[in-house]
């Protein structure tokens, strides 16, 4: 999978010592664990918001409506104004008494991560809602500020940063620092009972699970030609699913929850993947993502797990998952991502009168979202570990590599895809608005895409020969 090509920007020697000594620093730093807590009855948990988009908003708000506050936004980022802007004025509309963020600490830019955290003060909380390739990079700061994270899935789309993220999460729990990772289908309620009695044997031994999300095109999956008024870079962050690079692309930010949370049922991730997908009907769009792919898991016992996603008009929509056992059969997500009820039968079918279990949830804690929020608060308040990376980071990979296998036409396994030397991003610590960014359309504004079997040491024609 390694591969020297013209126009690809694999981390030169130079830039590869410049992110080991960043890494090194706070490991450095890590090494002296410091108790960063917040007791029951302490000041305000004050939060800072880094990347302003719907995700973002919507986690900020779950923040400051945690059963154990009081929580409070102080300071908010992001490179769009337009954006900052938006969020701002909804949040404020919705949580007047607990927004705290004038004019003065609402940052505009790509160092504005830095600014808003550094209002912060040791134990207080910075989410992290940009597109994937800032995680890092972001990350790394808010270890050497002493401060508690949540951050957005996915984690990562190659090999080097996701080795770096799970050496960050280490610096992290070194630190006493708790972070969440936004797979929220882990505070699940109804998930948590049914991943205990799955585990219990309740349907026997695990044989094949299955997950889908196939249905219309949504957020920015597919991308036309990048208009005149902005810039490359800001056109690729604004349509950040549509770029492998900024997202993983649509497989990989579309499918994760599912994967995660199908392998949680399993508990194992899987050792390789073989995959399909394809284009269809689409015009003069540029974006890099297919819009149907198909995937068939292998974990270590053979047990195997498929997993669809399809981005098409007029199609079956199904967006659910299943687990089918020796003994039975478990609706996971009865819709959506983490959906209830979960439920169990005698049988391989969703048969009503061989029903053995549904799951029943109180309404407080219906909602995932805010449960892994307040469970985050908690590990703060009350001091105990708590740090999501290394899984997330892991649910990244197995996302990433189903992706890969798509795009190369080519088996690809766990250990393949975390070992990877190409990274998509490798100056983004150094990015600015005007460029260069990472990917560079042709002379007619295209993006380089896949080519399964033509193209399969690497996941799109990086110039030169394909290989």
């Amino acid at each position: 999978m390694i591969m020297n090509e013209q126009n690809f920007s694999l981390t030169s020697r130079r830039e590869f010592i410049k992110t080991t000594g960043r890494v090194a620093a706070i490991s450095a730093l890590a090494s002296v664990a410091v108790p960063y807590v917040h007791a029951a009855g302490d000041d305000a948990l004050q939060v800072a918001l880094v990347g302003c988009g719907g995700r973002g908003t919507g986690a900020a708000g779950q923040a400051m409506g945690v059963k154990r506050g009081p929580v409070k936004l102080v300071a908010m980022a992001d490179i769009f104004e337009n954006q900052l802007k938006s969020s701002y004025e909804g949040l404020n509309r919705d949580y007047t008494d607990r927004m705290d963020v004038p004019p003065e600490r609402r940052f505009v830019g790509f160092d504005g991560y830095k600014k808003a955290m550094d209002y912060l003060k040791p134990g207080d909380i910075v989410i992290l809602t940009t597109p994937l390739a800032f995680r890092w990079v972001h990350f790394a700061y808010a270890i050497e500020k002493g401060l508690n994270v949540f951050m957005e899935k996915p984690l990562t789309a190659d090999g080097p940063t996701s080795r770096r993220m799970i050496k960050l999460g280490e610096d992290a729990s070194a630190k006493g620092l708790k972070v969440g990772v936004g797979l929220m289908s882990r505070h699940s309620r109804a998930m948590q009972e049914l991943a205990d009695r799955i585990h219990g044997g309740e349907i026997g031994e695990i044989v094949l699970m299955r997950g889908y999300r196939v249905g219309e095109p949504v957020a920015a999956c597919f991308s036309p030609r990048k208009p005149a008024n902005i810039t490359e870079v800001g056109y690729q962050i604004q349509r950040f699913h549509s770029f492998i690079w900024a997202s993983g692309g649509c497989y990989n930010d579309f499918n994760i929850h599912i994967i995660d949370h199908l392998c949680w049922m399993k508990n194992a991730w899987p050792v390789k993947v073989q995959s399909l997908g394809g284009r269809h009907y689409r015009g003069d769009d540029v974006d890099q993502n297919f819009d149907s792919y198909a995937a068939e898991y292998t974990f270590a016992d053979g047990t195997k797990m498929l997993m669809e996603g399809r981005c098409i008009f007029g199609c079956n929509d199904l967006y659910a998952s299943y687990a089918h056992g020796s003994n039975g059969y478990a609706v996971v997500s009865k819709n959506a991502d983490c959906g209830m009820p979960s439920s169990t039968f005698r049988g391989q079918h969703e048969d009503h009168k061989q029903l053995i279990w549904t799951s029943k949830v109180g309404g407080d804690e219906a909602n995932p979202y805010v449960n892994e929020w307040n469970d985050l608060v908690d590990a703060i308040r009350d001091n105990k570990p708590y740090n999501e990376v290394k899984r997330g980071v892991e649910a990244s990979v197995v996302s990433s590599m189903g992706r890969w296998a798509a795009h190369t036409g080519q088996e690809i396994t766990f250990d393949q895809m975390l070992n990877d030397e190409h990274e998509y991003a490798p100056n983004v610590a150094s990015m600015t608005m005007d460029g260069p960014a990472p990917l560079m359309p042709d002379a007619n504004g295209k993006y380089p895409i896949p080519q399964p079997g033509i193209v399969t040491k690497t996941e799109y024609p990086m110039g030169g020969t394909p290989a």
